[in-house]
């Protein structure tokens, strides 16, 4: 990362060290959809965050600046940026500190004015709160969910105010036709016809305006909370503990879309009708007004509709669950089908997968039937109860009209007022299952963001710019998640920076465990494991591994050309660094004889490169940012010995001052390390030079379980 090209990152990093918050530039940005390899004043604020800070973007004159609320962040011409520390009006001058120097200095206000922007980022340092009264408080940012709806309380405010408006003109088509049967159609007033035709049709008018300023609305809302939460969901996907990922990406992933349910409940018109069934008690209170009596039928008909739905819901829960549960699993099925294509088919796999699926999709159609039945039954029981209600109505209204205590206009209107106060009920159904549907993607999605972070918000992380290479182990035992037999078990040694080990063993022994652990992927079930002497949990994830280049055994590339996929961990990488790692890794000499060169496509999971092309891109990768520590789990098992061979020569090179910890079966590079660790069964066999563990090993004096 180019910290040099970014002055808002810049600028930050000052900050966190002027707060005793020292942070570096890759944990502050890690995971951040940079533009250009630089921080945006919108990005800037989520960078803070991860800093322990409170930033907000505001415009602000120079002089608007009061000394309570800085040190602030200036925008400048040019894109630049600077830490404003004070003003001095009186002598008319502003300390200031530029992030190319990291030197405070004085300029006179009309110098810093000529090219201040106008906008400031103020910044303050968070509070943290101890574990109990974090627990207390809770979170500051509020539910994850709820607290990003709030955000656009002022929308759905407005959403409300149109509702109210809207609703109060439905009135004007039933008073209108009253006042026509009452008063115009027996007097032939044509004046007063039109005159109230005039006054309805300019409410229709309004009416329009703000049902569609009320979707705008709804819409506008939709999408801005479908931004941040999208944002925020899948950050929290990224920054997931290791140990913590569920074992089936598949049904993750369809978890995770089913966030579309809930973006769809809260963008869809339907919504309305909630802001709209409060007013049922309106238009009854009209109906009473007018009808008097006859507002009992409707006032009874609104309960029973909403008792019925009631009754349903149970059912429409249960049925929506397996429904959910079932698309999870045949999404597995799916996913896990295409990954594996190749091997279903030498392997003659498909029929069992195509039993899978079937009957994932057979329980989905059962289960699905049964939802939209009983969605249905609600429909036509609302629609029933409505017409049932019009006839009780007309039959109650004739009977008042004959002993003079209703006219045919009010009756009239006590029908469309009627009809209107149960009308949203009828599409109480749709709602209920949308609903339901989006609590349980809502209560899915919970779970997900209550899954432990990797980088933990209350650890306070000791950041090192870089590290010398050092690993220790002492007395770690390690079990993997889901499982009960230990993978290590009391496992010591150290490694000095820039030595060189190999560890060996038999298939299953531990080997890649221990690299695993090194790179904090998981955290061991006891003992503990420190890095240039420091504790492995009091490193930030991102520190750390910006300071390894790992290789694993399975190679996984990601669909775009040569130069994205070694470039992936690095995107501001420069040509000389991209043309040194593909060098080095053994790149260059496929690149070369392709027309394309590092544009070469890759295909989706490398599908396009051969196993042994993979390795080399996912050496390149590694090698790219020259890395304090070098650890490779079996880097040449796909290649040829022309191949591995110019390999082993180019790392020993590359390696000569770096730490370096590989597994690996072959002998041939085993020249590349000094000192071996055979590991069998999760523990330490044998730890020594490598020429000693080779000798015991070859006179049996190292005995391997088999």
């Amino acid at each position: 990362m180019d910290v040099e090209r970014d002055p808002l990152l810049q600028c930050l990093v000052l900050l966190t060290e002027q707060n005793n918050r020292p942070c570096t530039p890759q944990v502050l940005t890690e995971g951040l959809p940079l533009e250009s390899g630089r921080l945006t004043p919108k990005l800037f604020l989520r960078a803070a965050a991860r800093g322990g800070f409170s930033a907000r973007l505001a415009q602000r004159r120079l002089g608007e600046l009061p000394n309570l609320l800085l040190p602030a962040v200036l925008l400048l011409e040019g894109e630049g940026a600077c830490l404003l520390q004070s003003v001095d009006e009186d002598a008319g001058e502003a300390e200031v500190v530029q992030p190319e120097s990291g030197g405070a200095a004085r300029m006179t206000l009309q110098s810093l004015e000529n090219v201040y922007t106008g906008y400031v980022i103020f910044v303050r340092p968070e509070y943290r709160l101890g574990e109990q009264s974090s627990r207390v408080l809770g979170d500051r940012d509020g539910h994850w969910f709820w607290g990003t709806l709030w955000r656009s309380a002022r929308i759905y405010r407005d959403v409300l105010l149109a509702s109210v408006l809207i609703n109060l003109f439905v009135l004007a088509n039933p008073l209108f036709v009253m006042n026509v049967y009452d008063r115009v159609v027996p007097n032939h007033a044509v004046e007063t016809l039109w005159v109230l035709a005039i006054g309805v049709g300019v409410v229709y008018l309004f009416d329009f305006g703000l049902k569609m300023l009320r979707s705008y609305f709804i819409e506008v809302a939709g999408k801005k909370s479908d931004v941040l939460l999208s944002a925020r969901l899948f950050e929290k996907v990224m920054g997931l503990r290791y140990d913590a990922m569920p074992s089936s990406v598949g049904a993750f992933a369809s978890n995770l879309r089913e966030f579309d349910s809930i973006r769809n409940f809260l963008s869809s018109t339907t919504n309305t009708v909630l802001i709209d069934i409060p007013f049922m008690l309106l238009f009854l209170v009209v109906i009473s007004l007018i009808g008097g009596p006859l507002v009992i039928i409707p006032a009874m008909a609104v309960p029973l509709i909403l008792l019925y739905a009631l009754a349903v819901r149970p059912a429409l829960r249960r049925s929506i669950e397996r429904t959910f549960s079932s698309t999870a699993q045949k999404n597995g099925t799916l996913v896990e089908s295409l990954t594996a294509m190749e091997t279903l088919k030498t392997q003659r796999a498909a029929s069992p997968m195509q039993v899978r699926w079937e009957e994932a999709v057979g329980y989905i159609a059962r289960w699905g039937l049964r939802s939209r039945m009983l969605s249905a039954s609600v429909v036509s029981f609302a629609g029933l109860v409505q017409q049932l209600a019009s006839v009780l109505l007309v039959i109650g209204g004739v009977y008042m009209i004959m002993e003079q205590d209703l006219s045919m206009g009010g009756l009239i209107a006590c029908v469309i007022l009627s009809g209107r106060a149960i009308a949203p009920l009828a599409q109480v159904a749709s709602l209920i299952a949308n609903y339901e549907q989006s609590l349980k993607a809502l209560k899915t999605l919970d779970e997900i963001m209550a899954l432990p972070d990797e980088h933990e918000a209350d650890r306070h992380y000791v950041h090192r710019p870089d590290f010398k290479g050092g690993v220790a182990f002492k007395e770690v035992d390690f079990t993997y998640p889901g499982t009960e037999y230990g993978a290590l078990k009391s496992v010591s040694f150290s490694v000095q920076p820039g030595e060189k080990v190999a560890l060996i063993g038999r298939i299953g022994s531990g080997k890649s465990s221990i690299q695993k652990l090194v790179m904090g992927l998981y955290q061991p079930t006891a003992g503990a494991i420190a890095i240039d002497g420091i504790d492995l949990k009091q490193i930030d994830p991102s520190d750390l591994r910006r300071s390894i280049g790992y290789v694993p055994q399975d190679v996984m590339l990601f669909a775009g050309t040569v130069r994205d996929n070694i470039t992936i961990g690095l995107p501001q990488a420069t040509d000389k660094q991209i043309l040194r790692a593909a060098r080095m890794s053994g790149v260059e000499a496929f690149v070369n004889q392709h027309p394309l060169g590092f544009d070469m496509p890759v295909g989706e999971r490398g599908s396009a490169l051969s196993g042994g092309q993979r390795q080399a891109v996912a050496l390149a990768r590694a090698l790219l940012h020259e890395p304090a520590i070098l650890i490779l789990d079996e880097p040449s098992n796909a290649m040829d010995n022309a191949s591995e061979e110019y390999l082993r020569r180019q790392l020993k090179t590359f390696a000569r001052e770096r730490t370096l910890l590989m597994v690996t079966h072959k002998m041939s590079l085993l020249d590349l390390v000094d000192r071996l660790i055979v590991i069998d069964d999760g523990c330490v066999l044998a730890d020594g030079p490598k020429d000693s563990v080779l000798e015991a090993l070859k006179q049996g004096r190292l005995q391997v379980r088999r």
